[in-house]
């Protein structure tokens, strides 16, 4: 019997973590001025290995759809290969917001931020 070679998986490139904590209560108000300043912050350096974007809404008390619909643009504005990953407190609105809108299965949603760096 032949045995063919397992290929090794392809070497994984690192990739640069970028955290950015969002605020308090994230309403119509409020993401209008979040998603220039997320987009900037998650931008590769030229030549520079991809990124991962941490969204920390630990802080998050109040999120309504602005919230979800700010996460969404965020995925879809970035240059590819640049991942999002979430953190919310598993008690805490953002989180239920974010399960009942369906994006948790979109996005990776974390519940504590070291696990999220780490991933």
């Amino acid at each position: 019997m032949t045995f063919l070679p397992c290929p090794s998986p392809e070497p994984r490139r690192p990739s640069e973590r970028v955290l950015f904590p969002l605020p308090a209560e994230i309403d119509f108000s409020t993401t209008a001025g979040l998603l220039p300043q997320i987009v900037s912050r998650a931008r590769p350096r030229p030549g520079g290995p991809p990124r991962t974007l941490v969204l920390d809404l630990t802080s998050t008390r109040f999120m309504d759809s602005q919230g979800v619909r700010l996460i969404n643009e965020v995925r879809l504005l970035l240059c590819p290969g640049t991942r999002v990953h979430v953190v919310a407190r598993a008690d805490g609105m953002a989180s239920r917001v974010l399960e009942l809108t369906g994006l948790r299965r979109d996005v990776p949603v974390y519940d504590n931020l070291p696990e999220a760096m780490a991933a």
